[in-house]
């Protein structure tokens, strides 16, 4: 019977021993494989009229939001947004993922808003113009998820209770 035992300091031997490299791929007759560009991790989502589409919600607002490469043109209802947003503050809220993805008068938006007052369906369109530009470039997604456009703002108005004036204020006490 041979003995094939090895004691620790050939292990120790074995394992200090410098490695020889491994030999190309290329001598034993398989090609190399070429480094290729990191993919997306989301694909493209167009539909098939070359635009992407998204819905955005905030408060009580949903928006229908189509986003096509142009000039820079945002439709909202039918009408250009420097009349259905009046206030320069909306129109500054809708742009925001625009600017935080670089992409200042390239796209042309159309949208669709229903329900809430006018600032959420501010929110509603930046929500719905965030999703929609991460689907027609997906690279853009990390800058417009670290800037929190992705994200749908949960909050809402409390509703009101019964034996109160609003949702927390009690009516008025009266001693007498």
């Amino acid at each position: 019977m041979s003995d094939n035992r090895q004691s620790l300091s050939d292990l120790g031997a074995i394992t200090s021993a410098p490695r020889a490299a491994p030999a190309p791929l290329a001598a034993e007759g398989v090609a190399a494989p070429v480094q290729a560009e990191p993919t997306p991790l989301r694909p493209q989502q167009l539909d098939k009229y070359g635009r992407a589409y998204a819905t955005g919600r905030r408060k009580d607002a949903v928006a229908r939001v189509w986003l096509k490469p142009g000039s820079g043109k945002i439709v909202i209802n039918g009408r250009d947004q420097e009349v259905y947003f009046a206030r320069p503050t909306l129109r500054l809220v809708i742009n925001q993922p625009f600017g935080v993805a670089e992409r200042e008068g390239q796209y042309d938006v159309i949208c669709t808003v229903k329900g809430g007052g006018l600032s959420g369906q501010a929110g509603a369109v930046k929500h719905g113009i965030a999703q929609a530009l991460t689907r027609f470039e997906p690279a853009l997604r990390s800058p417009v998820k670290a800037a929190g456009f992705l994200t749908r703002d949960s909050r809402t108005v409390e509703r009101k209770k019964y034996g109160r004036a609003k949702a927390r204020r009690s009516f008025q006490f009266s001693k007498r």
